[in-house]
């Protein structure tokens, strides 16, 4: 199933540069004159789209407070190069990856110094991929191909400690798809689960003028792979959902217990045309099975009252924060209501406090949202006409607070990183 394509490691690899210095410019703030701030702290990173001008790049804005205050994109914050940026924090670093849209793009890496200033300690091309998340000590990265004609995926291992790619190969999604009509497997996100890789995925035409359209609606499937080898292991399947996550979006997280929770939203089309016919629902694969729990099945429309869900952040303890939408319009709509889910009972409370539903223009994607370390706030990021904040959802009282403003911008991921001694 997997061959190795020395070509497009190759390619990505000679981009690749070794660590290099910052000047000045790379910092997010001032450093003390005074030298080495004995009094350093974790601070909490923003990224925000500025809201006066199109076709902007995104900027990374520092702070130690998200519940309270405001900050500004303007004149504030180091730029990023290119229009279109996705973020992952991973052993202490951010990434700050380029969607090049076809095209190599650039991945950047930050941490924290000493003085808590955020500086650049990396910088090279990679191409640019479709779903990337942590697994182990690397960030696994995948270029999903959506062309029928070339049916391959190609995976990359990026190691964290030294900002260099470590492994790569490919993927026959048409292959892994198994299907009548030729359809491929476009990979949603990425997720580990114990030492192995899942890969939720749902299947596309990939051409015909219906690119992301299927014949097969109605089925959820997650293609198990062995790491660091990306050997393909087994395809769990269930008929009683449609597909797991959304294009972009993570659609599995895994609990204490290493259960694994798939939550889909039910939006697969055909020529343009919802046509899933299950609800959004969870559904789980218990720890050390390769199998859907046939005896678990959360229905979300039912639970919601017609809602259907959009994205989502797992908290702990089996309580997840839920985005939900009430009207299924497209594939692709964010949603604009806000729940507290309890995974293990089954249950959903919407979270009050939030602006009405109707105001909201965006709120960030869940993978890029915050969750405190003792798992009692999310914070979340919420663009509305009057402005963009971070609220502060308080997960046991399902209850929330307007934080942090950010002045000139809309919000894209909240982050957060320690010093580095």
């Amino acid at each position: 199933m997997i061959k190795q394509s020395n070509f497009y490691f190759g390619l990505i690899f000679l981009g690749a540069t070794t660590l290099i210095g910052c000047s000045s410019d790379d910092d997010a703030g001032n450093p003390d004159d005074g030298g080495e701030n004995p009094a350093a702290e974790s601070q909490y990173l923003i990224t925000a789209t500025p809201t006066a001008s199109e076709g902007v790049a995104d900027y990374i804005l520092t702070t130690d407070d998200l519940t309270q205050g405001s900050i500004t994109t303007e004149g504030n914050g180091i730029e990023q190069d290119g229009t279109y940026r996705y973020y992952v924090t991973h052993n202490n670093k951010f990434f700050s990856l380029l969607y090049g849209q076809g095209n190599p793009g650039a991945v950047t890496t930050y941490q924290l110094n000493a003085e808590s200033n955020l500086e650049k300690i990396s910088d090279f091309q990679s191409e640019t991929v479709q779903a990337f998340a942590p697994v182990n000590d690397d960030i696994l990265m995948i270029k999903i191909s959506r062309n029928a004609e070339s049916p391959y995926a190609y995976w990359y291992q990026l190691d964290t400690e030294t900002s260099q790619f470590t492994g790569e190969g490919q993927i026959n999604t048409q292959e892994l798809a198994d299907k009548e009509n030729g359809e491929l497997a476009f990979f949603s996100w990425i997720t580990q689960v114990g030492d192995k890789v899942y890969l939720p995925y749902f299947t596309v035409k990939a051409c015909c003028n219906d690119t992301f359209g299927t014949d097969y609606p109605d089925e959820a499937n997650i293609a198990v792979y062995s790491y660091p080898e990306m050997e393909l292991e087994t395809v769990i399947h269930d008929d009683r959902t449609s597909y797991i996550g959304r294009y972009f979006d993570n659609g599995l997280s895994v609990d204490e217990n290493g259960d694994a929770y798939a939550f889909s939203s039910s939006v697969a089309t055909t020529n343009g045309e919802l046509t899933s016919t299950k609800p959004s629902a969870i559904t789980r694969i218990k720890s050390g099975t390769s199998e859907f729990d046939q005896d678990y099945l959360f229905d979300i429309e039912a639970a919601s009252g017609g809602a259907y869900i959009t994205d989502h952040m797992y908290v702990g303890n089996g309580k997840a924060i839920g985005i939900l939408m009430d009207e299924k319009t497209s594939a692709y709509s964010t949603g604009n209501r806000l729940a507290v889910i309890d995974l293990y009972n089954q249950t959903l409370e919407w979270v009050t406090g939030m602006p009405s539903p109707e105001t909201i223009l965006n709120v960030t994607k869940g993978m890029d949202n915050y969750v405190s370390e003792d798992e009692s706030t999310v914070f979340v990021g919420v663009t509305t006409e009057g402005g963009s904040f971070i609220y502060n959802i308080d997960v046991a009282g399902a209850s929330a607070t307007q934080g942090l403003e950010v002045e000139g911008g809309q919000i894209t991921a909240i982050n957060r990183l320690d010093p580095v001694e």
